[in-house]
């Protein structure tokens, strides 16, 4: 489909009252959880997740989406007034914005943070829109073994986007990928590592397990150093950036956008990357770089901008190929194929109305938080009052009626909880429970299609070396993991050196 009338049948899908109002309250409660310090999106995608499961399947990943680049913008409004990012992206906002709230210039920190993030994430929509349909039109001429190579790729890009040790980044991937196996053989039909329990028979429930990994180990280690509120003492006044504030941001915003939307599209990118690779480039083109961190006002427009373009170009390997590059992506992924959408190269055709449905809710999300982050700021601001001994028991119980809900299973409840605390204390020790997610939900569309290309194969693995996309796409994942042990080994011969 044309990418202008697909848009525009996209904006027949979503524009309903209902769907509006989904909308909303995703981009309401995206500015929520960006405001209030310590939850951050990815917890709040989980714990929100089973909210979704009776929701038609466009209006649930909308709110899902507005919730996620709606804590991009409630972020920095904490990041500017109180120097306390909301979540992760925003730690580079607090650099500049904070020095200028010291200024009396918060009103325009927090105008130049709303605006940027605006134009970037529309930016990136547009971009979205040509680059997802041109993507998709050619993956679906895809078979198995090149869904194979290509899953297989996207287990090697976890291993890539692992900011720790890889060694433990391997063992959550293995770990997701044997949890994956657990129940019925897509295959035969024979249950397999299910040790005569009826409850494991159907498999782990994907909701249970994400809400349990990130939404109530954060919780966790919240509790653990709990926060007090902070009252905000910054006077905001003048929230629509100057002429001068203009001249010195727009070129930031135009370089934030372009930059974001490149990292977005790597796996591990992400928001965070993005944020902080804009400032650091900012300041290494800025006149007087000594001055950023001093109040600079391109410090705010180049990484908000970066951050907001992210989002929107995270989407593209998700909807166009099936393959989250992040956490987050992993989860929007999980909602689809709860609510019975299978991402990748058949959704434009298959489910173009979800597909176009969603791309056409950016914009009206991007419109909404324009609107809610500029007039409102006074209000969200006041929410870091609230005790977090008040905040948190509420999370935790909308987190397991929500997993209840879902399937009216009590053994969900056990399996949230227990990857609450698995997840809580593997945090402590280092590990990264985003690779994990990834596996168990790229491990079964990956050993469908390595069986699949097994049965239609004469010549058994040879199958993959005689089909030159899905050749290539594997050498790709192997060159991926050499890259991994070369920096391993590299830094071991370093550390031994000094």
């Amino acid at each position: 489909m044309d990418p202008v009338a697909g848009l525009l049948a996209g904006f027949g899908v979503i524009l309903t009252w209902q769907n509006i109002q989904f909308i909303f309250i995703g981009s309401l409660i995206g500015t929520l959880i960006g405001v209030l310090p310590g939850i951050g999106p990815l917890a709040a995608l989980s714990l929100l997740l089973p909210a979704t499961v009776a929701l038609p399947p466009v209006g649930a990943v909308a709110m899902l989406c507005a919730i996620f680049y709606g804590s991009m913008y409630g972020g920095s409004i904490t990041s500017v007034l109180v120097n306390i990012p909301g979540e992760a992206a925003s730690v580079v906002t607090c650099l500049d914005g904070y020095a200028m709230a010291k200024q009396g210039r918060a009103g325009a920190a927090l105008g130049m943070a709303a605006l940027g993030s605006f134009i970037a994430g529309t930016l990136g929509i547009v971009v979205l829109s040509v680059a997802a349909p041109a993507l998709g039109a050619f993956a679906i001429r895809l078979g198995p073994p090149e869904y194979t190579a290509l899953m297989a790729l996207g287990l090697a890009c976890t291993i890539l986007m692992i900011q720790g040790s890889a060694l433990k980044g391997a063992i959550m991937i293995g770990a997701g990928a044997a949890l994956a196996a657990i129940g019925m053989d897509i295959i035969t039909g024979e249950f397999r590592f299910n040790y005569g329990s009826i409850q494991l028979s159907a498999g782990i429930e994907l909701l249970a397990v994400v809400i349990g990994l990130f939404g109530v180990s954060e919780i966790l280690l919240n509790v653990e150093n709990a926060a007090r509120g902070m009252a905000v003492k910054a006077r905001l006044s003048g929230l629509w950036p100057s002429r001068v504030d203009w001249a010195a941001s727009w070129a930031p915003i135009l370089r934030g956008s372009g930059l974001g939307f490149a990292v977005g599209l790597l796996p591990g990118g992400g928001p965070v990357t993005a944020s902080f690779l804009s400032y650091a480039a900012e300041r290494r083109i800025g006149k007087d770089p000594h001055t950023f961190g001093k109040g600079r006002i391109e410090g705010v427009a180049g990484p908000e901008a970066a951050n907001n373009a992210a989002v929107s170009s995270g989407m593209i390997p998700l909807l166009a190929l099936g393959i989250p590059g992040n956490a987050v992506t992993a989860l929007l992924m999980g909602a689809l194929i709860i609510n019975g959408v299978q991402p990748g190269p058949t959704m434009m055709t298959d489910r173009a109305d979800v597909f176009w449905g969603v791309v056409a809710s950016l914009y009206i999300g991007n419109v909404f938080l324009l609107i809610l982050n500029l007039p409102m700021v006074g209000l969200w601001v006041q929410l870091l009052r609230v005790p977090y001994s008040v905040l948190f028991p509420s999370i935790v119980l909308l987190a397991m009626v929500g997993t209840y809900s879902a399937n009216r299973n009590l053994f969900d409840l056990w399996v949230m909880l227990g990857f609450g605390v698995l997840g809580w204390f593997l945090r402590k020790l280092g590990y990264e429970l985003a690779p994990l997610v990834l596996a168990f939900v790229l491990a079964p569309l990956l050993e469908q299609s390595l069986r699949q290309s097994m049965v239609m194969s004469p010549d058994g693995a040879m199958i993959f070396l005689e089909r030159p996309l899905a050749a290539l796409m594997l050498g790709a994942a192997v060159l991926m993991l050499l890259l991994v042990a070369f920096k391993g080994l590299t830094v071991r011969k370093l550390g031994g050196t000094t």
